[in-house]
Order: structure tokens, then C-alpha cells, then sequence
């Protein structure tokens, strides 16, 4: 059983101190390039990250009185280094330090998202082979339709969480670019040389062409796919919220002992993890259309966007792992009801094997529009009655003139339903990736 939410990773990701430190690595790495260049001397680059240190508390004071993150960053970073302060920050601007870190952090939140959606995968995997020949009952338009399995429905759900993680990747290495080319762009001040030198050593790429900034589109695209994902999680949620409703009652939460669903009513027990997912994916999708407008900046760069990044993008992948990491708790202790499977999909006394009927029919060389008066006539008094739609077909003359019992009988035979399930598994390579596990 996955224990209460304790990532403080992601938190971390986004913090003063993992922000100046890596603000203060790219101004180090910034040093070393040039000094490779003969820029500056080896022995002041050497001294540079020897000595270079900060205070947060330091910035803090510093920002109220400059007014700028930056300033205050380096002037508090510049005591700590003597006569070597002339070096540093030198032919950079403040959003050389700040994209580049942020492609940092972007990608370190990535990669705790990528470990939840592997874990789902296997989740849901497990839960697919599980339940593989479980029957029950599908809906279109929340009308009983005709039934698959179970773990079809999970292999529904393996397959979107693949394709999250392949988006995830995309969206990362999308995500993973900076630049050090200066306030428009046109490394007046510095080579590309030093560009290439920290990128390489980041494991980030140099933007091709870039204005005072990394253009925005990268970073709208790395949050729509944190949104695209969000819906997978929330979709897989409201099915469970829906199959946990009293008058289906086919899945549930696991419910642990002491837990209580109502102040008031104490038989309630809630689907209220599933609720919460729901709630955290539409605050992640929310943040899409601010990521979207901060594109469209002023020529070269202006700041509308900044603070904007500051809010959404901490939040949206705060609250996409949370909700990940709380989805692998639901999944992983889910309680399938086999029985009230099998028990609601005879409420309608037959009337999902309509389309078998239909095409028994056809199949003896009946127009398919008459067939279909013929079959709809015996489901709608099916429907009026209450009655067994096995029986309204069996005593209805017209049909048993076509079809005999036995073949009437076979209509009703759940197992062709199922004629096709390892095929579907084999096309998505869930059977190989069962066994290469065991």
C-alpha cells in the first residue's frame, strides 16, 4: 500500500535554494568557458568556484532594496569572491541566468513525473492481465451497451499512460534548452563558444536562435502535455467515481480501517480520492491558457510572462505529481466487485445481446432493416415489461421461423464477446510484456 503523499522533491525543484544554486552553477560554468577562451585568467575561474557562495536571507535583503532578483543574487555572490567579482556575471543577462535555470528545473520536475507514469504503467498492466476474463458490462452514453472486460478498460488506460510518457519525454527534451546569448539575442558579448561549453556541461541544448529569452512555446507545450495528462488521470477517476455509485457499485476505493466517509452518515463510504484527483486535474488544465498567452511577448522579450511562470508552473507540476502519485495509491488498492460485475450486466434480462440477435438474423439472409423491426420490437417490450428478452424472442413466431432454440440460446453465450481480447493484448504488447516480468 503506497503511504501518504512524501515527495518533497518536487518542492525542492522549485525553491529559493535550488533556484540560486542553480543560478550560481551556470555563472560558474559561465566562468570556465571563458576562461578555456582566455577570456578571463584559469587561475580566476579556479578561485571563482572555490570561493563563490550566498545567502538567501543575504538576496532577500538585498532584493528589497535593488528591486531585482538579479542584482541582488549577484552582488551577494560578489562578496564572497574579492578581486575576482569583476569576472563574474560579465557579458550575461539576467535571462541567460533565469532560462537556463528554469529549462533545469522544468526538466528535474519531469523526471519525478516520469516516475509516477512508469509506475502507472505497470499498474495498470497488472490490472489488465488481473482482469483480463473478467466480465462486465460496457456504456455508451452511460446506457448499457454491450460487455467487454475489465481489464479491457485497463489495458484502455496502460495504453494512455504510454503515450503520456512518450509525450512527457517529447515535452522534456522540448523543455531542455537554454541560452547564454545575451539581452537580444545576438551574442554581443560573449561567443556562442561559452553557449555550447555550459550547455554541454547542463545536459541542456543552446536555443538555435533565440531573443533576450528562450522562446515561450516550449514552455506552453511542456505544460499542455502536464494538462493532457492531468485528463488521463481525471478520465480514469470519474470511472471509478461513477462504477463506485451505489446503483452500480462495480469498483471501489479501499476503505481502511478507521476511515469514516460522513460526519453525519456514518454507512457512507466515498469515493473521495477519485474526487480529489478530479479537482487537482481541472486546477492543471486551468493553467494551460496562461502558459498559451505568454508566447506573444514584446519584440524581444518583455516580463508578462514572469510572473506568470512563477505561479503556474511550481503549481501545475506540484499538484500533476501529487495527483499521479495519489492515483497509483487508488489503482493499486482497488477493490473489484466480480459479482456485482456480472450481476448488473442482467438487469436488463438480455438486452445486450441486441446487436448478436440482430446479426443472427442478417445472417440468415434477412434485410438488415428488417431485421432490426424485428429485434427492436422484442427489446422495447423487454424494455415496457420487464420481461426476459430471451423469451419475448423465443415466443415471437416471426423470429423462431428463422432462428431455432438452440441458435436463439447461442445469442445469449457471453464468450464471443471475449473471442478477440488476446488479440487486442497482443497488439499493444501487454501478453509479451506479462510474460517477460514473470
Amino acid at each position: 500500500m503506497i503511504k501518504r503523499y512524501t515527495r518533497p522533491q518536487m518542492a525542492e525543484i522549485w525553491s529559493d535554494k535550488r533556484r540560486y544554486s542553480h543560478w550560481l552553477e551556470i555563472e560558474l560554468l559561465t566562468c570556465e568557458a571563458r576562461a578555456k577562451l582566455n577570456m578571463i585568467p584559469a587561475d580566476a575561474a579556479e578561485r571563482i568556484r572555490a570561493n563563490a557562495s550566498f545567502n538567501i536571507d543575504k538576496i532577500a535583503e538585498t532584493e528589497e532594496r535593488t528591486r531585482h532578483d538579479m542584482i541582488a543574487f549577484v552582488t551577494v555572490v560578489e562578496e564572497s569572491l574579492g578581486d575576482d567579482a569583476s569576472y563574474f556575471h560579465e557579458g550575461l543577462t539576467s535571462s541567460d541566468i533565469l532560462d537556463t535555470c528554469f529549462a533545469l528545473q522544468m526538466r528535474e520536475a519531469g523526471m519525478l513525473i516520469r516516475q509516477n507514469l512508469t509506475e502507472l504503467i505497470q499498474i495498470t498492466r497488472q490490472l489488465a492481465m488481473a482482469h483480463k476474463d473478467t466480465v462486465c458490462i460496457g456504456r455508451t452514453h452511460g446506457i448499457h451497451a454491450e460487455p467487454p472486460t475489465f481489464g479491457l478498460k485497463c489495458a484502455v488506460w496502460f495504453q494512455d499512460f504510454k503515450r503520456a510518457l512518450e509525450r512527457l519525454n517529447m515535452a522534456i527534451q522540448e523543455a531542455s534548452v537554454g541560452k547564454l546569448s545575451g539581452a537580444v539575442g545576438n551574442f554581443a558579448h560573449l561567443p556562442p563558444a561559452v553557449e555550447e561549453h555550459v550547455m554541454q556541461k547542463l545536459g541542456l541544448d543552446p536555443e538555435p536562435v533565440a531573443t533576450q529569452i528562450v522562446q515561450r512555446d516550449r514552455h506552453a507545450f511542456f505544460l499542455c502535455v502536464l494538462a493532457l495528462t492531468a485528463s488521463i488521470a481525471e478520465k480514469i477517476a470519474v470511472e471509478i467515481r461513477h462504477c463506485q455509485r451505489t446503483e452500480v457499485l462495480e469498483l471501489e476505493e479501499s476503505f481502511a480501517k478507521g476511515q469514516r466517509g460522513s460526519s453525519a452518515m456514518p454507512h457512507k463510504k466515498n469515493p473521495i480520492l477519485c474526487e480529489n484527483i478530479t479537482g487537482l486535474a481541472r486546477l492543471v488544465k486551468g493553467y494551460v491558457t496562461q502558459a498559451l498567452e505568454n508566447i506573444a511577448l514584446w519584440h524581444e522579450r518583455d516580463i508578462s510572462h514572469s510572473s506568470v511562470e512563477r505561479v503556474i508552473f511550481p503549481d501545475a507540476t506540484t499538484a500533476l505529481d501529487f495527483l499521479l502519485y495519489r492515483l497509483r495509491g487508488v489503482l493499486s488498492n482497488l477493490v473489484v466487485n466480480k459479482n456485482k460485475m456480472l450481476e448488473n450486466m442482467d438487469i436488463l434480462n438480455g438486452l445486450v445481446f441486441s446487436q448478436k440477435a440482430l446479426l443472427a438474423l442478417t445472417g440468415k439472409g434477412v434485410a438488415r432493416n428488417d431485421a432490426y423491426e424485428l429485434i427492436q420490437r422484442n427489446a422495447m417490450k423487454t424494455w415496457k415489461e420487464h420481461s426476459s428478452f430471451y423469451q419475448n424472442l423465443l415466443n415471437d413466431s416471426d423470429i423462431t421461423a428463422i432462428l431455432s432454440e438452440s441458435e436463439l440460446a447461442d445469442i445469449f453465450n457471453v464468450s464471443s464477446y471475449l473471442a478477440n481480447i488476446d488479440a487486442i493484448y497482443q497488439r499493444i504488447g501487454l501478453v509479451n510484456s506479462w510474460e517477460n516480468t514473470c
